[in-house]
């Protein structure tokens, strides 16, 4: 994406047409909105925005924010969500990165951009932005069956890929970007060949458990994405230092006239905006330690990064290519999930949630995917142990990479599959995100239910009870006569009555 920002109307936008898409990357230097609409298998640019927040900047010791950071963050981001209000909220993503990964849960702030926004944030472990990011810069590559390097460097971490086609095959995001390693190692104005070597010294070392898995994965070209990397690669071709992208020899030209300006405020490179001069220094020295890392030679810059990999993934979730489904389905398979008893766990939960959504208010497109897939994976922990198997699969399910998955996705997936048999985990629930707490409680009761009536593991069919509710009283009605026929079943509901009375939910079976 060019640097150059594009004016947000000031009046809200008109209604945009079914097929727009927005994305927005809230970043540790730059906050980004990019509205395309899908034509074909490629994006036609209707808007684009960004503003340097530098929000990495006011991230104090304590993982706070700085009131004067949050204050120009929140200004920021209600400049945006005047152009996402004429959206469908379905074709909106909103992602935080490093920073929001980092700030201390409870401070508020991400509930305080969500309310000016007008839209969830989705905070996006590193991993699943180096996914995100290669998907992007992948679409606007040529079409070639090569393994392709792309390096992403943000204001708090970069990003390392390796791919092929479209799909990332190894990936780790570092704890290094522009305005981390300008803050701890290049702070002021004053720039010198030893703080430089600091900082590419501390770069080096972040990125010595990896490097060589990186230099050996067979990667004949790379890319880089990112307003730093393309920053340098204007300034490099703007000066003569190379006429084909970035080259090591180029890159060292530049360290050195840094070093030769000796300020900040002295830079005069062409190319080089104003709004960048500050963490200009810190990104040279992470590309320099990435290019001598993984023995780069040659570096093409990208105007794809994270933005188009957001809209391009929400296409495909249009069309039904959720990359959520096969990581659920690769983790069955890793873990010798039972496919077939799942499957009838799935089904009744499944039903039950069309039974109760209006009653209970669950009408959120993602409620049934969130269900199904804790219910495919509510047996993942046996593969630790079988005592107390739902804590394991939960500690898994929160901690694994999960190609697709937000935080706060994975926290709910967990806390679902945790929730779904012995003491209900009321706190685990209250610990979620505002938003999601209600309805994360009444899926894991919906999970715990299925669950129940499965208990037999038989393939024979089960009979399909009536459930209502109101507010947090639920009937459940099976057969005349079913229960007595089934003492066991009775039993384990009579059990299940004193579990949730505990949790506040008032169960009647009948």
């Amino acid at each position: 994406m060019a640097d150059a920002a594009v004016s947000v109307a000031t009046e809200p936008s008109p209604p945009a047409p079914s097929d727009s898409f927005a994305a927005v990357d809230l970043g540790s230097n730059s906050f980004h909105l990019l509205v395309a609409r899908a034509d074909g298998g490629s994006l036609q640019v209707i808007d684009r925005y960004k503003e340097m927040v530098r929000l990495g900047e006011g991230l104090t010791e304590d993982k706070d924010l700085l009131p004067e950071v949050a204050e120009r963050a929140l200004a920021c981001l209600e400049r945006i969500g005047q152009r996402l209000r004429g959206l469908a909220p379905a074709n909106v993503r909103v992602v935080g990165t490093n920073t929001l990964r980092q700030l201390r849960p409870g401070i508020g702030f991400i509930e305080q951009a969500e309310a000016v926004l007008g839209h969830p944030i989705e905070v996006i472990a590193g991993r699943e932005e180096a996914r995100l990011v290669y998907l992007g810069v992948a679409h606007g590559l040529a079409i070639g069956d090569e393994k392709r390097l792309v390096v992403d460097i943000g204001g708090g971490s970069t990003e390392l890929i390796v791919g092929q086609g479209f799909k990332a095959t190894l990936r780790e995001s570092l704890h290094m970007g522009c305005v981390s390693i300008s803050r701890h190692y290049l702070p002021g104005d004053k720039i010198t060949a030893k703080a430089m070597d600091r900082a590419e010294l501390a770069c080096a070392l972040e990125i010595r458990p990896v490097r060589e898995l990186f230099r050996h994965s067979g990667w004949s070209t790379a890319t880089g994405s990112s307003g730093t990397i393309k920053a340098i690669a204007t300034v490099i071709a703007a000066e003569g230092w190379s006429d084909d992208g970035i080259s090591a020899a180029g890159l060292a030209r530049l360290r050195a006239a840094l070093i030769d300006c000796g300020k900040v405020s002295a830079f005069a490179f062409k190319g080089l905006s104003e709004e960048r001069r500050a963490v200009f220094a810190g990104g040279v020295a992470v590309l320099r330690a990435v290019f001598q890392a993984l023995e780069i030679e040659r570096m093409r810059a990208s105007d794809e990064a994270l933005r188009e990999g957001l809209i391009y993934e929400m296409v495909g979730r249009v069309h039904h290519e959720d990359v959520r489904e096969r990581t659920v389905a690769t983790l069955c398979r890793r873990f010798d999930i039972d496919r077939e008893h799942a499957g009838r766990v799935r089904a009744t939960a499944l039903e039950l949630l069309a039974q109760l959504r209006d009653a209970w208010a669950l009408h959120h497109e993602n409620y049934p995917k969130m269900l199904g897939w804790a219910a495919d994976l509510h047996e993942i922990g046996l593969a630790v142990s079988h005592s107390q198997y739902q804590k394991h699969g939960a500690y898994l399910l929160r901690n694994a990479d999960l190609s697709g998955f937000t935080r706060q996705e994975q926290d709910a997936l967990a806390a679902l599959v945790l929730g779904h048999r012995r003491k209900f985990p009321v706190d685990v629930f209250m610990a979620l995100p505002r938003p999601a707490r209600d309805c994360g409680r009444r899926l894991a009761i919906l999970l715990r239910l299925a669950v129940l009536m499965h208990r037999g593991r038989s393939a024979s069919a089960e009979p399909n009870p009536q459930v209502e509710a109101e507010g947090d009283r639920l009937r459940l009605r099976f057969p005349a006569g079913w229960l007595d026929a089934h003492p066991l079943t009775r039993l384990e509901f009579e059990q299940e009555a004193e579990r949730l009375a505990g949790a506040g939910l008032s169960l009647e079976v009948g």
